[in-house]
């Protein structure tokens, strides 16, 4: 599956908020994420992802283990996504570094989610913190099955976007990973 997302700062989160609130209901959750690389970073210098994810929400905690591949649409950073649970988050660490990955990066993501059908598709839009990095981001996805979808899915993203006053302008797709990297690197 792709991952057809496009992620923009919020100038207003409060306004972004209200609007939300009246397309679903918003759940809030923090994301603990662990991403793990080989020593050479190979992943990170090949595009990819590999990140260990724990959730704590008001339903308790999960843990999800994800791999992105490189990005389809540059302009969108839209990647293939494979995620799975994970039953033992410490056993999956412990596998991952006997496999020779190491912790490259960890943070938390402060999110609140909205599940709901948009242009007949089911879209997830989320607004996030990272308490590592200044301001707020909303986030609006949808999955596809290739490439070939990938353009409409984007419209269709677009236009929930449109629909909570985020312009053109407000689109970024700078990772979290790249923004606390460097502003930890500037705090050192």
């Amino acid at each position: 599956m792709i991952e057809a997302e496009l992620k923009a700062r919020v100038r207003e989160p409060a306004v972004v908020r209200e609007r939300l609130e009246r397309l679903a209901v918003g759940c809030d959750e923090v994301y603990r994420d662990t991403y793990f690389d080989t020593p050479g970073a190979d992943l990170e210098a090949g595009d990819r992802e590999l990140r260990l994810r724990t959730v704590d929400g008001p339903d308790g905690t999960r843990a999800l283990l994800t791999y992105k591949g490189a990005r389809v649409d540059e302009v969108s950073g839209s990647k293939p996504e494979y995620e799975t649970s994970v039953g033992e988050p410490e056993a999956v660490r412990a596998m991952l570094g006997g496999l020779g990955y190491v912790e490259a990066l960890a943070f938390e993501k402060h999110c609140r989610n909205y599940e709901l059908i948009a242009y007949g598709r089911p879209m997830l839009a989320t607004l996030v913190r990272v308490p590592d990095i200044d301001g707020t981001y909303v986030e609006v996805e949808t999955q596809v099955a290739s490439e070939r979808e990938l353009r409409d899915a984007l419209g269709s993203v677009r236009a929930v976007l449109d629909g909570l006053g985020i312009g053109e302008d407000d689109l970024t797709a700078e990772l979290y990973t790249d923004a606390v990297r460097a502003r930890r690197d500037g705090e050192s």
